[in-house]
């Protein structure tokens, strides 16, 4: 009986701890770890970041989605990192280069000239869905309810929503937050307060 206790002394707090941890993976947030090269500057390969499965997404939010189900090449569980652009609802564009939500122009300070013009080009909703063969929900040329446009912020190398199309919200598992141990301050607020300065002064 005393070693029974003794045994329980140590499977209880071990199987609570481990009950804990669970629910903080499901329902709070998880460590992920960046593959690629999609979100240079602000995120590096191999980088871990946080992602908070309860925080609210902005345009600008930096988020986590399962991409199974949304890019035509990925036929297993695989998680993307892309920053949020268009919200349901939202019109998108591109001209030479700048963004446009709602017909106001998108501030792009968090990634370079080159990125802004050659890598982002010119586009609409409508001429990409044509280009690349994924439908607009009844000829509409807005992002769909429930549903999110997303961009890498890498945008000559990223593969993201002009060619595959729109991110359902049962996908998203998170928004992503730099932790302490990122000490490049610019490439933090670029992904922790991005979308606080989300459209330009102009």
């Amino acid at each position: 009986m005393k070693a029974f206790k003794e045994l329980m002394s140590w499977i209880v707090p071990i199987a609570i701890g481990l009950l804990l941890a669970l629910l903080i993976k499901q329902f709070a947030f998880q460590f992920v770890r960046v593959d690629g090269p999609s979100m240079q500057p602000n995120l590096q390969n191999n980088e871990r970041v946080v992602c908070l499965k309860q925080a609210k997404i902005h345009r600008g939010s930096v988020v986590v989605f399962d991409a199974n189900g949304v890019d035509p090449q990925v036929s297993v569980k695989t998680e993307y990192v892309k920053r949020v652009i268009g919200l349901p609802g939202d019109t998108v564009e591109a001209k030479n280069g700048n963004l446009y939500v709602n017909g106001k122009k998108v501030d792009q300070s968090y990634i370079s000239k080159s990125e802004r013009s050659s890598g982002t080009g010119t586009w609409t909703l409508h001429s990409i869905s044509q280009e690349n063969s994924w439908v607009l929900h009844n000829g509409d040329y807005k992002v769909p309810k429930g549903e999110y446009f997303v961009l890498g912020d890498h945008r000559s190398v990223s593969n993201d929503s002009r060619y595959w199309g729109f991110v359902p919200k049962s996908k998203i598992v998170g928004v992503v937050k730099v932790g302490f141990w990122n000490r490049t301050q610019p490439a933090k607020n670029n992904i922790n307060q991005q979308w606080k300065h989300f459209f330009a002064d102009n």
